[in-house]
């Protein structure tokens, strides 16, 4: 992996660029024992929590798939997203930064359809691998600029876009319309009902048919699910197939669903629990397919695959992340950035290379991405991403791998929030905005994983480094401005 300025990456590009860059990966040609280099399908779920799964802990929700994959790969204990709600979390995915330094750090929107736009000088995953020569694509919630911005995913590395431009709009099931590359596609019998064409399955479709039309060339495959975000709606088929427990007669009442909710702007959910899990099982069948199309297609052994979630869980449309232990035990969810909302899964499978059965403490986060994909496909990235490549914990070379120093997080609602993760401590500050240099909260995560105890009075010492550091990595953005609300009484955009 080789790195070079921002700017002259994106004047390589504009040039036409796409050659490969392997000479900078000097353990490429050994890993890959003669093989092309892997296609790469990445699938993050929206707004999945760190128990949600099977693998994970969970014991009411069936996800076979999903824990076959981590049976078949590697299972990481310690991995993060960029945030704990959706666009900045993508966003520091897609560029390879931090909350503190990349370009979307809210959910700031746009009217009618869109949110903040990444700007065109950013330089994405996409944008780095299809300059290595990969066929790339985006099925499902987009997020990062509305249609026809230079944030728009067709402007920002992807060859091929279907799915949910706005992901307000993705609130919504059974859409009036998706987009296919900027187009409308009207979805006829969709018109205000919640019965009809069902979003995700529509999408599914093209994510199966984008692994058909590029299985001769390597792929970048990007899987931004809309599951299991509010509202909670699914087929009422698989609210009957999803729930571990026994089931009286009507088996999707069978969950303890208390009383009935209508939830305003989320549409009326009847049972919200149910549906919840049912969501669940569908986005782990949706995997499952993905799966077995690369099997069918013989891709399966040059193809990484690795399935993650953009923050923890949430509590919107009825649902109930404590009935489930969604957060796995883990303090906060969407929203706060203690663990439970910011600790996210993280399976990665790949035959031949990938350890079956393993499992990872590695600590990283979504800003680790591109340059572990960028080593993986002997790709160039910009020298100023805040990235580490964990490819060699993915290769079984951990003795190899470089470490953080500190991983950190700025949230832009509720008053401002600020998290650093520097080895086994934690530190949390809350309320910027009322006070940029209030107290920190710090907890010692090797003893207190579920952040019980405040021990900032303990360790004085510890707690000057972390201000330092929550100091030097903030910069300042012109449209977001820490610790003051972006969104003007509507928090629900996300």
């Amino acid at each position: 992996m080789k790195t070079k300025s921002r700017r002259d990456f994106l004047r390589a590009v504009a040039a036409g660029s796409i050659a490969a860059t392997v000479s900078g990966c000097a353990s490429l040609s050994s890993r890959t024992s003669g093989q092309s280099r892997p296609n790469i399908v990445y699938i993050i779920a929206d707004d999945l929590g760190y128990g949600d799964l099977g693998c994970y802990g969970q014991k009411d929700i069936r996800t076979p798939n999903l824990d076959r994959m981590a049976r078949e790969g590697m299972l990481f204990t310690q991995h993060y997203s960029g945030s704990t709600v959706c666009a900045p979390s993508r966003s520091c995915l897609m560029t390879g930064l931090h909350t503190g330094h990349t370009p979307v750090r809210g959910n700031k929107e746009y009217q009618p359809e869109g949110q903040h736009p990444l700007p065109a000088e950013s330089v994405t995953v996409a944008e780095v691998l299809k300059k290595a020569g990969y066929a790339t694509g985006a099925f499902g919630k987009w997020g990062l600029g509305y249609p026809g911005s230079e944030g728009d995913p067709n402007n920002q590395g992807f060859d091929e876009f279907y799915g949910y431009n706005c992901q307000r709009y993705a609130h919504n099931y059974y859409p009036y319309f998706l987009r296919h590359n900027g187009k409308k596609v009207i979805l006829v019998g969709n018109e205000g009902k919640k019965t009809g064409q069902y979003g995700p399955d529509l999408i599914q479709k093209q994510t199966l048919k984008f692994i058909e039309a590029n299985k001769d060339r390597p792929f970048f495959l990007f899987v931004p699910h809309v599951i299991p975000h509010a509202e909670l709606f699914v087929p009422e088929d698989d609210i009957v197939r999803s729930y571990r427990g026994t089931f009286p007669e009507k088996p999707y009442k069978g969950i303890d669903d208390g009383p009935n909710y209508k939830i305003g702007g989320y549409g009326s959910v009847e049972t919200p629990r149910a549906n919840f899990a049912a969501m669940v099982t569908r986005l782990d069948r949706h995997v499952g397919e993905i799966l077995a199309k690369l099997r069918e297609l013989d891709l399966d052994k040059n193809t990484l695959v690795i399935f993650t979630s953009d923050n923890g869980p949430h509590g919107e449309g009825g649902a109930n992340p404590a009935y489930f232990n969604s957060g796995g035990g883990l303090r906060g969810m969407k929203r706060d950035l203690y663990e439970g909302g910011i600790r996210v899964p993280m399976i990665a499978k790949w035959p031949g290379q990938i350890e079956a059965g393993s499992r990872s403490d590695h600590v990283s986060a979504f800003w680790d991405v591109m340059p572990t994909l960028a080593e993986l496909a002997g790709a160039e990235v910009p020298a100023d991403i805040d990235g580490i490549s964990f490819a060699p914990t993915l290769l079984g070379r951990s003795r190899k791998q470089k470490k953080h120093d500190y991983l950190y997080w700025e949230f832009h609602e509720q008053g401002g929030r600020q998290a650093v993760r520097k080895g086994r401590w934690k530190a949390v500050r809350l309320q910027v905005e009322r006070d940029p240099n209030g107290p920190l909260e710090l907890y010692d995560l090797q003893a207190d994983p579920q952040e019980k105890d405040n021990i900032a009075s303990e360790h004085p010492d510890i707690v000057g480094r972390m201000a330092q550091i929550m100091a030097e990595a903030h910069t300042d953005s012109d449209v977001f401005l820490f610790g003051q609300s972006q969104y003007r009484g509507d928090r629900r955009q996300e």
